[in-house]
């Protein structure tokens, strides 16, 4: 019993100076609440709640706020593996608009100017992605055509020695699987690069700068 007193006096000794950071605890508390309110508008799309929201917000922590809400939108634009939804897009752009209109030292002639310019990149990007998805499918039917010599000739090496016909699945082929990896991927390091790119001029529209980027 004297060793189970002496640990816990031992427990409480360490932590005797320890204080909770209540700044630090409601800093926190504001990020979740700015997650929240960008979640709605990629739920519902409803954009002016965010922006009241921000108003809303306390105003030494109005930035950490904003800059919750734009970390979750703008982690949404990325490049689409198959298909991705405009609507959805200016959805999002409606959201950043809002977190520009509220950017601090804009004054309301900036504000509405940074609002706009957002509103047109956003249009931007979404004939951007819209035209990755083409130039995607171009590559990889360029792909499948250049290599479906070799791939028959490989079918052909099969069936001879199995005495039955054999038909390969390409992406089943690691020589034809490696082909496809590297000339897609040089599409989207591309793609990629002028998105980022994008999204760092979305940041500065809305008040951050590029390096503070999440």
């Amino acid at each position: 019993m004297a060793m189970i007193k002496s640990a816990l006096e031992l427990a409480l000794e360490r932590t005797k100076d320890l204080h909770v950071d209540e700044k630090a605890l409601k800093a926190n508390a504001v990020k979740v609440e700015g997650r929240k309110a960008a979640g709605k508008i990629l739920e519902d799309g409803m954009a002016a709640e965010l922006g009241t929201a921000v108003r809303a917000a306390a105003p030494e922590f109005r930035e950490v706020f904003r800059k919750a809400a734009y970390d979750v939108l703008a982690a949404q634009i990325q490049l689409p593996n198959a298909a991705f939804s405009p609507e959805k897009l200016a959805s999002i752009g409606a959201g950043l608009g809002a977190l520009a209109l509220s950017a601090p030292l804009q004054g309301a002639h900036g504000a509405q100017g940074a609002d706009r310019k957002v509103t047109s990149l956003i249009q931007q990007i979404s004939a951007f992605l819209s035209k990755y998805l083409e130039d995607l499918k171009k590559v990889e039917q360029a792909i499948r055509t250049q290599w479906a010599p070799k791939l028959r000739d490989k079918e052909r090496q099969m069936a001879a020695r199995m005495g039955q016909d054999v038909r390969l699945d390409p992406m089943q082929d690691p020589e034809f699987a490696a082909f496809y990896k590297q000339n897609v991927e040089n599409l989207r390091t591309s793609y990629s690069d002028a998105l980022e790119k994008a999204k760092q001029d979305l940041a500065a529209l809305c008040g951050f700068a590029p390096e503070q980027e999440g």
